[in-house]
C-alpha cells in the first residue's frame, strides 16, 4: 500500500466540457501566461536541465485542467528537450496530466492530438501530496494552479477570531490578520508540495512554476486579481441585501486563492533544501494582450474558474444573476481593471533538483 503523507485537499475543478462557460473556451488569459513564459522555459531547459537522454523522459503537468493550455505547454516542453538533445539519442516521452479526480479528464483526453509525440496518462489526485514514485520524473510544470489553497484557512470562519472575514470573500480589502491567515495556509501547502516533488524529481531535473503573484514589498491589498474578487464580493453582498441569498452565507464563504511574493517562495524553497532557484521573476502576461479586457471577458473567465465553488456554497440558481451583476460591475470600474494590466501579476520560477 502506498503511504500518502500529504494533506486532504478540497477540490474545485474548472468548468468542464467545451460549452459557452467552459474553461476550454475561457482560458486564453491563462494562455497568455504560458506564452510569456515560453522563452524563459526554453532557456531553462537548454541551460539548466541536467539529465541523461537515454531513457524515457517523464513530464508531469500539475493542475492541468481540461485544456487546451496544458497540451500547448507540453508540446513546448518536448520541443525544447528534443532541441537540447538533437545531437544525441532522442528520448521517448511520457506525459502525466494531473488534476483532482473531479476534473473533466474526458474532455482533456478527447482533445489529445492523435499524432502526439508522447505517451499520455491521467493522474488523478491533489498535488498537495505524493503522486509519483521516487525519482521518476524529469520535468514538472504547473501553471495557474498553485494559487489554489488546499482549504480555506480555518480562522476565517471563526467569528471570534481577528481573521473572521465578515462580508468579504477574499483578503484584498480585509484586515491584515486575514491576509496573514491566507499566507500561513499557502506556506503550509507549499511546504507539502515541495517535499513531495523533491522525492519525485530526479537529481538534475527541473520544475517550472507559474502563478499569480505580487512584487516584494507590495501590500496584499494591491493584488491585481483581488480587484475581481472584491467585485464578486460586492455583488454577493448586494444580493444578500436584496434577500436573494443570506448575509450569513456570504460571511462564511471565502475563495481559497492566494498570490504570494517572491520572498515567500524563496524562503520556502531554501527551507526545503532540495532545490536550487535557477530563475525567479515577476512578469506581466496581460501586457501581451492587445486592447482592453472587457467586463464580459472577465466575467466569462471568472465563471469558468469559480462557478463550481460558488454553486457548491450558494446553489446553482444564483450563478446567472451573479455573473450578470459582476459583468456590469467590471464595466463600471473598467479604468481600474485596465490599470492592472500595467503591473506585474505573475511569478515565473525555475527550480532544479539538487
Amino acid at each position: 500500500m502506498i503511504k500518502n503523507t500529504g494533506t486532504v485537499s478540497e477540490s474545485h475543478p474548472m468548468n468542464g466540457g467545451d460549452g459557452t462557460y467552459s474553461y476550454t473556451k475561457n482560458s486564453y488569459l491563462q494562455r497568455a501566461a504560458t506564452n510569456v513564459g515560453k522563452a524563459m522555459m526554453d532557456d531553462a531547459i537548454a541551460e539548466k536541465l541536467d539529465v541523461t537522454s537515454d531513457c524515457t523522459f517523464r513530464i508531469a503537468d500539475l493542475g492541468c485542467s481540461v485544456g487546451p493550455n496544458t497540451l500547448i505547454v507540453v508540446q513546448n516542453i518536448i520541443d525544447a528537450v528534443q532541441n537540447k538533445y538533437q545531437l544525441s539519442k532522442r528520448p521517448e516521452f511520457q506525459v502525466f496530466f494531473n488534476d483532482h479526480s473531479s476534473n473533466d479528464f474526458n474532455t482533456l483526453f478527447a482533445s489529445l492530438p492523435p499524432q502526439r509525440p508522447y505517451f499520455a496518462a491521467g493522474v488523478p489526485g491533489s498535488f498537495h501530496s505524493r503522486l509519483f514514485p521516487e525519482s521518476s520524473l524529469h520535468f514538472v510544470h504547473s501553471s495557474y494552479a498553485l494559487q489554489w489553497l488546499s482549504k480555506v484557512p480555518e480562522d476565517l470562519l471563526n467569528n471570534s477570531s481577528p481573521s473572521w472575514n465578515k462580508g468579504r470573500v477574499h483578503y484584498k480589502s480585509a484586515p491584515d490578520e486575514v491576509a496573514q491567515a491566507y499566507a500561513a495556509q499557502f506556506a503550509e501547502d507549499m511546504t507539502v508540495f515541495l517535499d513531495a516533488r523533491a522525492k519525485e524529481l530526479v537529481v538534475g531535473g527541473l520544475m517550472v512554476l507559474i502563478m499569480p503573484a505580487i512584487s516584494n514589498g507590495i501590500p496584499h491589498s494591491s493584488t491585481p486579481s483581488g480587484l475581481m474578487f472584491d467585485f464578486l464580493g460586492f455583488c454577493l453582498m448586494d444580493m444578500a441585501r436584496e434577500g436573494l441569498i443570506s448575509e450569513d452565507q456570504v460571511d462564511c464563504f471565502n475563495l481559497p486563492v492566494y498570490a504570494p511574493q517572491p520572498k515567500e517562495i524563496k524562503e520556502l524553497v531554501e527551507r526545503n533544501g532540495f532545490f536550487s532557484i535557477e530563475r525567479m521573476e515577476i512578469t506581466n502576461p496581460l501586457s501581451s494582450i492587445d486592447g482592453p479586457i472587457s467586463g464580459q471577458v472577465c466575467a466569462m473567465h471568472l465563471r469558468a474558474g469559480m462557478e463550481g465553488i460558488i454553486s457548491k456554497h450558494f446553489g446553482a440558481e444564483i450563478i446567472d444573476e451573479l455573473f450578470y451583476r459582476f459583468h456590469k460591475k467590471t464595466e463600471e470600474f473598467s479604468s481600474r481593471m485596465e490599470s492592472g494590466k500595467k503591473e506585474g501579476t505573475q511569478m515565473f520560477v525555475v527550480l532544479k533538483r539538487i
